[in-house]
C-alpha cells in the first residue's frame, strides 16, 4: 500500500489531477477541506468541536470567526491605509508603485534596488538589489503568474481570496552591511503583543528564534532543544514594534504582526492571520498547548460560518 502511494506522488497525472481538484473541493466545502488538509499536514485529525492546541484555533478561526479588516489587513496594499487610519502612517515603508499588471512597471523610473510583491498571498515576492541585474522580462513573467493565483484555495485560506490581486513596489530594506533585515514577528494575542519570533539569515538558511516579552528564549521546535540565540538581541526599535502591533491588533483575536528595524526605527511588514496556514508541523506539543491558551474563542459561531453544521 505504501509503495503504491509512493507511485501516485510520483506520476504527473496524479499531481495534476490532484491540484486541480483541492481548489474545487475547498470551494464546495471549505470545512471538509480544511480537515482534510490539515490530516495531510499535521498526520492530526482536526478538533473543530473542543479545538486547544494553536493549529486548531487557528482553524477554527479561519472558519467560524472572519473579521472584516481580516480581508483588509492581509492584504499588503490595503493594510497601508487601515495603518494610517490607526494613527501608524510613520511605520509604513516608501511606496514606489502600485501596479494591475506587470507591463504597467516603468522599470526607469524604479530606483536601483527595490522589492516587488504581489499584494493577496504569501512568498510572492522578487527581492532587487540590483536594477541591472534584474531579468525583469522573467521577473515580469513570474509576477502576472502570481496575480493569477488564488492563494485562498491553496490550503483554505478564504480571506485571500477576497483580495484584488496587485503589485506593489516597495524601498528596499537592508543591514549596514547590504544583508537582508531580521524580521521580526509579534504574536499578538486579544489586541496584546504576547511574543516574538525572530527570523534571520532569509537569503541562506533562515534560522528562527523565539523570545517572550522580556527577550526570555522559548524552546519551540519539536525534536531536539531549540539552537541557542547566539547575538541575537531586541532591535534598536523594539519597544516601538510592540507599541504600533498592539495599535494595530486591537479588534483581532489574534494576529502576527511583522516589522524590520531601519537604522532604529520599526517598518511594517505585513499583519498574518493563519501562519503556516494554521498547519504547523516544527513546534513542539508544549508550544502549541501555550499557544493554544493565550486565544478564548467566542461561545458563539460568528455570522460567517462557513462550516455545514
Amino acid at each position: 500500500m505504501v509503495q503504491i502511494k509512493t507511485q501516485l506522488k510520483n506520476n504527473a497525472l496524479f499531481s495534476r489531477a490532484y491540484s486541480q481538484f483541492i481548489p474545487r473541493f475547498i470551494q464546495i466545502s471549505p470545512y471538509l477541506a480544511t480537515k482534510f488538509l490539515y490530516k495531510r499536514a499535521t498526520k492530526k485529525p482536526l478538533n473543530l468541536r473542543n479545538p486547544t492546541n494553536f493549529n486548531e484555533k487557528i482553524q477554527w478561526l479561519k472558519l467560524y470567526w472572519q473579521h472584516p479588516l481580516v480581508v483588509t489587513c492581509g492584504d499588503k496594499y490595503e493594510l497601508r491605509h487601515y495603518a494610517k487610519e490607526a494613527g501608524c502612517e510613520v511605520i509604513l515603508n516608501d511606496l514606489y508603485g502600485v501596479y494591475a499588471n506587470a507591463s504597467e512597471i516603468d522599470w526607469a523610473a524604479l530606483p536601483q534596488k527595490f522589492v516587488l510583491k504581489v499584494t493577496s498571498g504569501c512568498g510572492f515576492n522578487i527581492v532587487c538589489p540590483d536594477k541591472q541585474q534584474l531579468d525583469k522580462k522573467a521577473a515580469a513573467a513570474k509576477l502576472n503568474h502570481w496575480l493569477q493565483i488564488d492563494y485562498g484555495l491553496e490550503r483554505a485560506e478564504l480571506h485571500y481570496s477576497k483580495m484584488t490581486p496587485r503589485i506593489i513596489c516597495e524601498k528596499f530594506i537592508e543591514t549596514e552591511d547590504g544583508a537582508l533585515p531580521i524580521d521580526y514577528k509579534i504574536f499578538c494575542f486579544h489586541g496584546t503583543p504576547r511574543l516574538v519570533l525572530v527570523a534571520l539569515d532569509r537569503a541562506t538558511e533562515v534560522k528562527r528564534f523565539f523570545f517572550d516579552l522580556d527577550w526570555n528564549p522559548i524552546d519551540f521546535e519539536k525534536g531536539s532543544a531549540t539552537a541557542e540565540p547566539d547575538n541575537v538581541t531586541p532591535p534598536k526599535s523594539f519597544k516601538d514594534m510592540l507599541y504600533y502591533a498592539e495599535k494595530l491588533a486591537t479588534p483581532f483575536l489574534f494576529v502576527r504582526i511583522d516589522f524590520y528595524d531601519a537604522d532604529g526605527q520599526p517598518v511594517l511588514g505585513e499583519m498574518t492571520f493563519t501562519p503556516d496556514r494554521g498547519m504547523a508541523t516544527h513546534y513542539n506539543e508544549t508550544t502549541l498547548n501555550t499557544l493554544g491558551n493565550m486565544i478564548h474563542l467566542p461561545r458563539d459561531k460568528g455570522t460567517a460560518s462557513l462550516s455545514p453544521e
